[in-house]
């Protein structure tokens, strides 16, 4: 068995999750400490802007380079934080750009600073076998989740939450299907900083407090994104004209919209479904919003539980997953599957960084 801890930097900008797992690569045998260490406001800021300018930026461009370190720097320290000992660390890295259809995905981060900071080898650039193949190159959290539920009722649904949703529908059988279904709290975020300077509506106590316009709804959900069956995948600001939609409504009434859209094209992905899920598990940040629980429950029709409901910790899943994907890069085994991303055949990829 290998200790390994994963590292995830999701598309909300909040900052980094660690966790540490002992594995094969296949199974979990234990999990342990986790912890997230979140990025300052000025790395946030710069982090958003280049974002904002992913498309046409250089990858030698120094505020790029300046920023990239800068987040390398809190992988570091959170691995310190941690205090637990590793054989290879998972380096999701930080994304920001995200076009599988040019097969191209881009995660920013310095693997080889990360390794010489800890010591440690490094497991980096998960995605861009996947997406050179054909893949979407996301999500890659699927085979996790599967193992999860290993002891589950079935048929279940996985739920990130993060700043997209994406779900893993684990089946009675061997059924892995998963893909992106919408934003999640990337939208409300943004709403909510744009007009108060907060980072987010705590607890969704701003979205329960307005009504969803459903005009306003009815046009954001007539995309056609949403039509397609899964395999698929989004950028963070594939869906960002929604802020504009709801530009001529309360703070309140907007954050309300904002909190139903999330939920109902999770609802949307229904048809695109093997069989309908017999419960909802909800991981990420979003499971924190009441307003976006309610409606998942109004929508979905079924139990939609935190994972904390199995004893699991939603902040730590995802780094929980890196950490088996690394175990996996060394070991050369897949990383994704034709039902998760869309790829011609099971997919290894990653490459791993050794320190100095």
């Amino acid at each position: 068995m290998a200790r390994a801890i994963g590292l995830m930097s999701g598309t909300s900008l909040d900052g980094v999750a660690a966790a540490w797992i002992e594995t094969d690569g296949t199974r979990v045998e234990a999990t342990g400490p986790a912890l997230t260490l979140p990025y300052d406001d000025a790395l946030r800021a710069d982090l958003r802007e280049i974002l904002d300018r992913a498309p046409t930026l250089s990858p030698d461009d120094p505020a790029l380079l300046d920023a990239t370190a800068r987040m390398t720097r809190v992988h570091a320290e959170a691995v310190r934080a941690l205090a637990q000992p590793a054989d290879i660390l998972g380096f999701h890295g930080q994304t920001i750009l995200h076009r599988p259809e040019l097969r191209r995905t881009w995660q920013i981060g310095d693997a080889a600073l990360l390794a010489s900071l800890t010591g440690l080898p490094v497991a980096w650039d998960f995605r861009s076998a996947d997406v050179a193949a054909g893949g979407q190159g996301a999500p890659f959290a699927p085979i996790y989740h599967a193992s999860l539920a290993s002891g589950l009722t079935k048929p279940v649904c996985f739920l990130n939450l993060g700043g997209v949703a994406n779900l893993s529908f684990v089946g009675a059988g061997a059924d892995l299907l998963a893909f992106d279904t919408g934003p999640a709290n990337a939208l409300l975020d943004d709403w909510v900083h744009r007009h108060t300077g907060a980072r987010y509506d705590a607890d969704g106590a701003l979205a329960a407090s307005g009504r969803a316009d459903e005009a306003v709804l009815a046009r954001l959900l007539d995309n056609q994104y949403l039509r397609r069956p899964g395999p698929k995948s989004l950028d963070r600001l594939d869906f960002h004209g929604a802020l504009e939609a709801v530009a001529g409504l309360s703070l309140a009434d907007g954050a309300a919209t904002l909190a139903a859209f999330t939920a109902r094209t999770v609802a949307a992905a229904l048809p695109h479904l093997p069989a309908r899920p017999l419960r909802w598990l909800v991981c990420g940040g979003g499971r924190l919003n009441a307003a976006i629980m309610d409606a998942l429950r109004a929508e979905l029709g079924v139990p939609v539980d935190p994972v904390e409901a199995e004893g699991w910790d939603g902040d730590a899943i995802e780094a929980q997953c890196f950490a088996l994907l690394a175990e996996r890069v060394r070991l050369g085994l897949p990383l994704s599957f034709p039902g998760t991303t869309g790829v011609p055949r099971p997919m290894p990829g990653g490459r791993i960084a050794f320190p100095d």
